[in-house]
């Protein structure tokens, strides 16, 4: 008797290689189909959710819960978190002294929510404070001695860092000097060393033992006040007046714009953000979605490609204190000002992206080919816009399928980069790796992204370094490109009802992936580009069920180069279900992801 060959190594559909190169795997095994099926069974749960849970390593006795994510249940003592009783000690004599307090922030959404978070509270007290957020060209990550005197010298008794600050010896050193405290509240990877500060809250510090490390800054800000409130409720009677959860949207915001797992008590920051977002409370996240002509209810997508990019543009080409101001705002008509001259920088961004990215991906294909030879794709050139280089980054990763990096030199040599990594490679520990080497001017960042100053004399070196150390570990996660799918679909099973029943098991992210499909043996009515790089298929089933579907930014690419090349013929098609707000109605939308013959 043959012995039977596990389904997770079988090609779904007999995909081997498919229009991005990939192989198709059916993501459960057969312990996951039972598990499935266990949690259906047993629990009620609907056949396709408890597959999309097993799936994603759920178990029987989670499952449940794990659908229903509530702070009550998930929200540890934020005292479990080092250093965190001595923040909330000194963040509380100081609302009680009313001292000044400055918030020194970073310039991506994740710094300008947990920024507006903490002024938020401070201002429920009466506190006078102010949101420091530096320039990315001229000041660059995190704070400097000259910022620091800025401060002080505007009356700052206290400073707190957030989002940066774990690793700023020589700033927190010169507050010090100068009579200020420092608490740094942050969730970047550091090594041994702290700066000595009055406290340093931080789960990735190396003996924080709260296993909380995949927060976000607003994530550990949050945490951070919910300790200082309940320190306050024995001293001030104004701390029982103040809701704490109504500032869950700017949590949620900065949870899914910074890529962090979405596990454990992210998900009910997303899941309990989400809803008081659609509550459009704060008048400037509000003012923002209007911009963004987001008309159903807020959305992980909506955050992550339509919110965050807006707050981004003022760090990356403008003011980069826009966001964060924006998100402290309770005048309606001042938000909606910022909000246009966000939206108006958005544009302004993307044109660059585009005229960078040309530049990048023909100077990485002349220096790598198609980067198959490559463990690192290293992009740099004198003139790029500082801050576009973490988007140029990001597309070439997607490009390479490696970790990338994009560099602007200034014109004294002076070079800042941005990198992305792949699921599997930790960015942020090899550029620190390239610190204690000596060859970076400072860096950092954490598993899937990192920042970095280099001088042009180091360049090559740099490329060198960073060959070397993600080699092995890069070649074993690109050896064989795979695609793992959730289920076969057909056209007319892709209905609304399914999106909504997706939407039960999310939201989905980092480390909670979102569920992708197959429609199988659908033939190819039409294929159409609409908007700049985007690809409208029109999909038949085997049934005659019809259903539209969208490639983003595929026209230029593999994916769309195969779509367009078999009108009418018969293709397996991946991607992911969702709901869609168009006019006042909803309606299920297919994005997809790869295609691939059906033979």
């Amino acid at each position: 008797m043959s012995q039977e060959v596990d389904p997770v190594q079988r090609a779904f559909l007999g995909v081997e290689r498919s229009a991005t190169g990939q192989r198709w795997l059916a993501r459960l095994d057969q312990a996951g189909e039972n598990r499935a099926l266990a949690m259906s069974q047993s629990l009620g749960i609907p056949d396709l959710i408890a597959r999309v849970l097993a799936g994603r390593g759920v178990g029987y006795d989670e499952a449940l819960e794990f659908l229903d994510p509530t702070l009550r249940r998930l929200m540890p003592d934020p005292y479990r978190m080092t250093d965190c009783e001595a923040a909330a000690e000194r963040i509380a004599s100081a609302i009680a002294r009313r001292e000044r307090v400055a918030i020194f922030g970073d310039y991506d959404v994740d710094g300008a929510c947990a920024s507006a978070i903490l002024y938020r509270f401070l201002r429920h007290f009466d506190v006078d404070c102010e949101i420091y957020i530096p320039d990315r060209i001229f000041e660059g990550y995190g704070p400097n001695p000259q910022a620091i005197d800025t401060l002080i010298e505007r009356g700052a008794r206290l400073i707190v860092t957030v989002d940066c600050g774990s690793t700023s010896f020589d700033s927190v050193a010169h507050a010090s000097a100068r009579g200020i405290d420092v608490v740094v509240l942050d969730h970047h990877q550091v090594g041994q060393d702290l700066p000595k500060c009055t406290a340093l809250v931080n789960p990735n510090r190396e003996d924080d033992l709260s296993g909380l490390g995949y927060l976000c800054a607003a994530g550990v800000v949050f945490l951070v006040l919910v300790a200082l409130q309940r320190l306050l409720r024995r001293r001030d009677p104004r701390a029982g007046e103040l809701d704490l959860l109504a500032m869950l949207d700017l949590v949620a915001l900065a949870t899914v714009c910074d890529v962090v797992p979405l596990k454990g008590l992210n998900r009910a920051y997303v899941v309990k953000g989400l809803v008081a977002a659609r509550h459009l409370g704060n008048p400037g996240l509000a003012a923002l979605v209007k911009q963004a002509g987001i008309g159903g209810p807020i959305t992980p997508y909506h955050f992550g490609f339509m919110v965050g990019p807006r707050i981004n543009a003022g760090g990356r080409i403008g003011d980069a204190a826009l966001g964060s101001r924006l998100l402290t705002l309770d005048d309606a008509s001042q938000a909606e000002a910022i909000a246009i001259q966000l939206d108006g920088l958005n544009r302004e961004r993307q044109a660059l992206e585009v005229a960078m990215l040309a530049e990048a991906e023909a100077e990485a294909s002349a220096e790598y080919g198609s980067g198959e030879s490559a463990a690192v794709i290293l992009t740099a050139r004198e003139g790029w816009h500082p801050g576009v280089v973490g988007l140029l980054a990001s597309r070439l990763k997607d490009r390479f399928h490696r970790p990338a990096f994009a560099i602007a030199f200034d014109p004294n040599g002076k070079g800042t980069g941005s990198g992305r990594s792949i699921n599997g490679f930790d960015l942020g520990r090899m550029v620190r790796a390239a610190v204690d080497e000596g060859i970076l001017v400072k860096g950092g960042g954490h598993g899937m992204a990192a920042g970095l100053t280099v001088e042009r004399a180091q360049l090559g070196r740099l490329r060198s370094f960073f060959e070397e150390r993600a080699e092995k570990t890069v070649r074993e996660l690109t050896a064989t490109r795979t695609m793992k799918i959730d289920g076969a679909l057909s056209a007319s099973g892709t209905t609304i009802a399914l999106a909504d029943q997706l939407e039960q098991a999310g939201p989905y992210g980092s480390a909670h992936p979102q569920p992708v499909f197959a429609l199988a043996a659908h033939r190819l009515l039409d294929a159409r580009q609409v908007g700049v790089n985007h690809l409208k298929l029109t999909l038949e089933g085997p049934d005659r069920g019809r259903i539209e579907a969208m490639a983003f930014r595929a026209v230029d690419a593999p994916l769309g180069a195969f779509c367009l090349a078999r009108r009418g013929q018969l293709m397996h098609v991946a991607g992911s279900v969702s709901a869609d707000q168009w006019q006042g109605s909803r309606r299920v939308q297919f994005r997809v992801s790869d295609a691939a013959e059906a033979f």
